[in-house]
């Protein structure tokens, strides 16, 4: 009876953490989703001093870029969630690293075109600037999440 119990306990500590991740993943409430939104406006605008001319044609643009950057990352995120990370099929995995390829493509395309037409707007420097509160912005969310991450592990 005794290694039953050192098989299973194992094996329930690993499906609940699974299933804690999965809801993570998934249950990002609309209030968490307004709050990183509402953090990466503000480093944006804490690194980019916008003049309120700037200020007023910047954040619609930029918003666009997002929603529509965001469209594309979830196509492929659904691709890959169809055609499953153990598939063994070689025709499905070639054709989710096309699909992979083809999208980072039109991420490039995208911004490119966004980056032409926000220079319409903000300066080059601000530009670079905006790049760069960017990497900043996903650097500290990885951080803030691994720490949680971390943290709840030790939980346990």
């Amino acid at each position: 009876m005794r290694k039953l119990i050192y098989l299973f306990f194992p094996l329930i500590f690993c499906l609940t953490i699974q299933a804690q991740d999965n809801e993570e993943r998934q249950s990002l409430n609309p209030t968490a989703r307004e709050k990183i939104r509402a953090a990466r406006v503000g480093l944006i605008t804490q690194r980019l001093p916008l003049t309120p001319e700037q200020a007023e044609k910047f954040w619609p643009i930029y918003n666009e870029f997002i929603k529509k950057r965001s469209e594309l990352q979830k196509s492929y995120r659904e691709m890959e969630k169809n055609v499953g990370k153990n598939n063994s099929d070689p025709n499905r995995q070639q054709e989710l690293l096309n699909q992979g390829l083809k999208i980072k493509q039109d991420e490039l395309t995208l911004e490119k075109e966004y980056s032409n037409k926000l220079l319409t707007v903000i300066t080059p420097q601000q530009l670079l600037n905006l790049h760069k509160a960017e990497r900043e912005f996903r650097n500290i969310i990885i951080n803030t999440l691994n720490k949680r991450r971390s943290q709840q592990g030790k939980a346990f």
